[in-house]
């Protein structure tokens, strides 16, 4: 029979996380992340798989866990910079008009990936020495929780993410008030993890 201390198991943090107090970051979108409104932190599924009984079927834990996207909303400066920062990227990973467009995006990111467009070439998929990196087309982010005093508390660190989806603009002459623009953009990612506020390394709590 195992015996659990209910002493040592009791919270040390009584207060409620409070929905307005964070801030997030994001390092290859600068002007987007000083206007974000709203974020959302994305939920996790592990698929189930079972073992045959000739009674009920047993289910047992997967080993393939699915990450929701990453979405944020943000409000449009008046000279759409944080718009086009986005629009940009996404032009970069679809290149819709010319191959050149892909190795500007990969050669964007010379400041964080120094080789990341050393092998890049004029045509996607004609590299001469290998495969080229793929760090220019790629970002980290960081969601931070903050404190009832505005600390920092808790970061929420993605890595590898980039956009899949960039809500439209809607202009209109009817708006009694002055509605301003907010637009939406989906992410997705490699994984995401917790980390106290300063420390490299993540954690993972578990009872």
């Amino acid at each position: 029979m195992t015996t659990t201390d209910s002493y040592s198991r009791q919270p040390t943090k009584l207060d409620y996380a409070s929905p307005t107090q964070f801030k997030f970051s994001i390092i290859k979108l600068p002007k987007v992340e000083f206007f974000v409104t709203e974020i959302n932190l994305p939920g996790i599924e592990l698929n189930s798989l079972t073992q045959n009984t000739t009674l009920k079927q047993i289910p047992i834990p997967g080993n393939d866990l699915q990450y929701d996207p990453l979405s944020l909303s943000f409000m449009v400066d008046e000279n759409f910079e944080n718009y086009q920062e986005i629009h940009g990227w996404l032009v970069g990973l679809g290149y819709p008009r010319d191959n050149s467009e892909f190795r500007n995006l990969a050669q964007s990111g010379n400041d964080r990936f120094p080789n990341s467009s050393q092998s890049v070439s004029t045509e996607i998929g004609k590299v001469k020495y290998g495969a080229a990196q793929a760090g220019g087309t790629y970002s980290d982010a960081t969601l931070t929780t903050l404190t009832s005093k505005n600390n920092s508390q808790l970061e929420v660190r993605f890595r590898d993410i980039y956009p899949t989806k960039l809500s439209g603009l809607a202009f209109t002459q009817q708006a009694g008030d002055i509605n301003y623009l907010t637009a939406t953009v989906d992410f997705n990612y490699l994984v995401y993890d917790f980390a106290t506020v300063g420390n490299s390394r993540t954690s993972v709590t578990t009872s």
